[in-house]
């Protein structure tokens, strides 16, 4: 007969894995993929090394459990930013949580977008990407059924939007003198990716305090 665990005991083992997972996120924070191992987990989690390994078969999945927890976490609160509004305030939102969450922890942000991973890792980062696109895609797509963005295959534009934002996440620009700069240039360049006219001065004014043309 086989052994059935209580939900006392099974309780008592998430709770351990996800002291591992926040472990390891910590650890993936400070050095990155490349200075992740199960034993660096296990000393910041304050656990023994086998303890990591009763839970996670090695580092792609532990890095995989890390993938899916905090990307959970980045999803639901850029669908929540881009939830409400037209659908220029939607992506501003959007855009606005999704890289200003990101610049908050560059480093987190690097092995989330860019850094080289294994296999099983980049499949989880396809994943998040087209989920964040996911928001994106909601937001134009309601945008151009109101005629407030410019016929556009919406799914299109939202992955494009999503690469170009993860590009220069990961790229110099974060990084540069003027690095506080970054978010409302990403903002002002997917207005303009999706077909949205800079007609003066005081538009990004009136963008970011909910007006359009159509209130004019």
């Amino acid at each position: 007969m086989a052994y059935r665990r209580t939900p006392t005991v099974q309780a008592r083992l998430d709770a351990q894995a996800g002291l591992i997972v926040q472990a390891a996120t910590k650890v993936l924070s400070h050095g990155g993929y490349a200075a992740m191992s199960m034993a660096a987990v296990a000393a910041q989690a304050g656990v023994a090394t086998g303890t990591v390994y009763k839970n996670f078969a090695g580092k792609a999945d532990l890095m995989r459990a890390v993938f899916r927890d905090v990307v959970a976490r980045e999803v639901a609160a850029v669908a929540a930013a881009g939830a409400h509004g037209t659908a220029l305030e939607r992506v501003t939102a959007a855009v606005e949580t999704f890289a200003g969450r990101a610049l908050k922890n560059p480093n987190l942000a690097y092995v989330l977008l860019a850094e080289p991973v294994d296999a099983i890792v980049d499949s989880e980062r396809l994943h998040f990407r087209r989920a964040f696109a996911e928001t994106f895609e909601s937001a134009v797509a309601d945008g151009v059924s109101r005629r407030e963005l410019p016929p556009q295959d919406p799914r299109i534009s939202a992955a494009a939007l999503v690469g170009a934002i993860g590009e220069v996440l990961v790229g110099p620009l974060a990084d540069a003198p003027h690095g506080q700069l970054v978010v409302p240039e990403l903002v002002a360049f997917a207005m303009r990716a999706l077909g949205v006219r800079d007609n003066s001065g005081a538009e990004g004014t009136r963008l970011r305090s909910g007006g359009s043309d159509a209130d004019a």
